[in-house]
């Protein structure tokens, strides 16, 4: 039963939502309990646990790399359906190269062929795909892919997917502290007339806003180097669930916990998202 606390204005927006899912008792429970007017506008996900998945059941760590694909799909497929705008993806971070020279090939295969199996999917669907990251070191075929992909889903408004590859929170802060150097050098801009919001607009991510909920699976509690300047002030939501098990009932359970937050920025009285 959705709480009485609950204005008409969210009741009539959970009923429009509802509409567009069909829902398990477990997932229409925690469902009830979320006020849909006071959604993440912009949600942020580190994908951890695929390794651990698999080692649990035996299996290679890419098996656990590619049940987590239907994972990441199923999540830009609900956050479609509810006010969310934008759902970000840590995919694969520069750190990542330390890891096994055939493990670092099979997941640039998955790139490849997961992008080839979803597109049609998710041009469909009104997902507009973006990525964030230095992709030169990930070799000309998967740059031309994803530069396709990007093509062919910039009209999209249903929802805005971005994948972090090759990417590096210190790395992009880095690449913007030497662009507004340089701006400074050649008496393009003063020292002093720089400002948070042109640092933010230099960014990787200036096309979106910063993300009020960061969800991180598999135990962990770490941000690992993503999206430092723009977490500044994200609720934070961890998770003992591996990845590849994550789905909505998952993703439901994080935004109830985001709205339970006091979220005061710094100030005394609670804030309203």
């Amino acid at each position: 039963m959705i709480s009485d606390s609950f204005t008409k204005e969210s009741i009539q927006l959970s009923d429009s939502i509802r509409s567009d899912f069909q829902l398990n008792s477990q997932e229409n429970a925690v469902f009830n309990q979320i006020d849909w007017t006071k959604c993440p506008r912009h949600i942020a996900i580190i994908m951890d646990g695929n390794g651990r998945w698999a080692k649990q059941r035996g299996k290679l760590r890419t098996t656990g790399h590619k049940a987590g694909v239907q994972s990441v799909y199923e999540v830009v497929e609900t956050c479609g359906k509810l006010p969310t705008e934008y759902v970000t993806f840590y995919a694969f971070s520069t750190e990542n190269w330390r890891r096994s020279e055939s493990e670092v090939n099979a997941l640039m295969g998955l790139f490849s062929s997961s992008l080839i199996k979803y597109i049609d999917r998710l041009e469909k669907d009104g997902v507009n795909l973006r990525v964030i990251g230095d992709l030169s070191r990930m070799g000309s075929k998967i740059q031309e892919e994803f530069k396709q992909a990007q093509s062919r889903t910039l009209d999209n408004s249903k929802i805005c997917m971005t994948l972090a590859l090759n990417y590096s929170g210190r790395a992009d802060i880095t690449r913007v502290t030497k662009y507004l150097a340089e701006q400074v050098f050649s008496n393009k801009l003063a020292c002093e007339d720089i400002t948070e919001e042109m640092i933010s607009e230099s960014l990787y991510t200036k096309f979106c806003p910063d993300p009020e909920l960061l969800i991180r699976t598999s135990g962990e509690f770490r941000i690992s180097n993503f999206l430092l300047w723009e977490l500044a002030y994200s609720e934070l939501y961890f998770t003992d669930i591996h990845w590849p098990d994550f789905r909505k009932l998952d993703l439901f359970k994080a935004i109830l916990n985001y709205q339970q937050r006091d979220r005061r920025f710094g100030g005394v009285g609670s804030v309203t998202s």
